[in-house]
């Protein structure tokens, strides 16, 4: 079974090879990706990495959150990917054995609360035209 962890707060412009030799140095079994922007195709500031030794995740946890590296300070915590197999698996209560660390959910869903943001532009103008409109006595 892979163990997924999120590394964060990543410095802006960093290598992710010189990352990745770093983590290699922690343990050798442990794979980094970071995530790239679609569009700009950067690094977005933060990553995934992965290893299938429960006590390597934890000693990357434990130490990497709050690591300083490049002059940022990391964030470092399980990461499980949102779908309906993983709340099933946590649902039966087969982790019992596994630390208790904050994990972040992570959804490739849209927010469906939040208006699209190609048209704040619009909104915006909408919202002015509104305000100044007055009503017909």
């Amino acid at each position: 079974m892979s163990i997924r962890i999120y590394i964060g707060n990543l410095p802006q412009g960093f290598n992710p090879k010189e990352f990745d030799s770093f983590l290699k140095s922690i343990s050798d079994s442990i794979r980094f990706k970071a995530v790239l922007d679609k569009e700009t195709k950067e690094y977005r500031g933060f990553g995934f990495a992965t290893t299938n030794n429960e006590q390597n995740a934890n000693l990357i946890i434990e130490k990497l959150n709050g690591f300083e590296f490049n002059g940022s300070k990391l964030r470092v915590e399980l990461s499980e990917k949102k779908d309906s197999s993983s709340h099933k698996r946590n649902s039966v209560g087969s982790n019992k054995k596994r630390k208790d660390f904050k994990k972040i959910v992570h959804s490739d869903a849209p927010n469906l609360e939040a208006p699209d943001p190609r048209w704040a532009g619009e909104l915006s103008k909408l919202k002015d035209l509104l305000a100044n409109h007055k009503a017909p006595a």
